[in-house]
């Protein structure tokens, strides 16, 4: 079981760790177009994701509403001409603001919550590779759209190059 403790400050915290997202963000050179999004935009991006884990530690991994979540992500950020491999390092960076906090000011109140922390990291490392691929499947989904409708690219074209079964079904 996940300590009520760090639930509850994936969601009070969801600010902190969004400021801190934003720092990471300005500092890496290779998010060029998260680099264009002012400050309050920024952290906002980042906020929905850490109240959005702290449910699924509490409630268990519920593909359902980490697909909607990041597959509504991946579509809104091919919309706005994110590039694929930013918007997947950008979410990287939000894995990586949780597991820092858990391994240093977290654990630092017991050796108990030390041990808890560890297990948690697998969780939200699942939480994240799911996240991921659901994103991936969104972003790809809106590209298919996106390419069958405003660019006219034939059907047949773009089942070539789009593969993937899984496209606009709902699990």
């Amino acid at each position: 079981m996940v300590d009520r403790a760090l639930i509850d400050t994936l969601s009070f915290k969801s600010g902190d760790f969004a400021a801190k997202w934003k720092d990471l963000i300005r500092k890496t050179p290779h998010l060029k177009h998260y680099q264009t999004v002012d400050d309050a935009n920024l952290k906002a991006m980042s906020r929905e994701a850490y109240s959005l884990l702290g449910r699924t530690l509490e409630r268990g991994l519920d593909r359902r509403i980490i697909g909607d979540f990041f597959v509504k992500l991946g579509k809104d950020r091919m919309e706005k001409g994110f590039p694929v491999s930013e918007v997947i390092y950008a979410v990287s960076l939000i894995q990586k603001t949780v597991i820092e906090y858990l391994m240093t000011d977290f654990v630092l109140d017991s050796t108990i919550r030390m041990y808890q922390a560890m297990g948690v990291v697998t969780q939200i490392s699942e939480f994240f590779l799911l996240g991921s691929f659901y994103l991936i499947k969104g972003f790809l989904e809106e590209t298919y759209v996106y390419m069958n409708s405003k660019d006219e690219v034939s059907e047949e074209l773009l089942k070539k190059y789009f593969r993937d079964d899984f496209f606009f079904k709902k699990e």
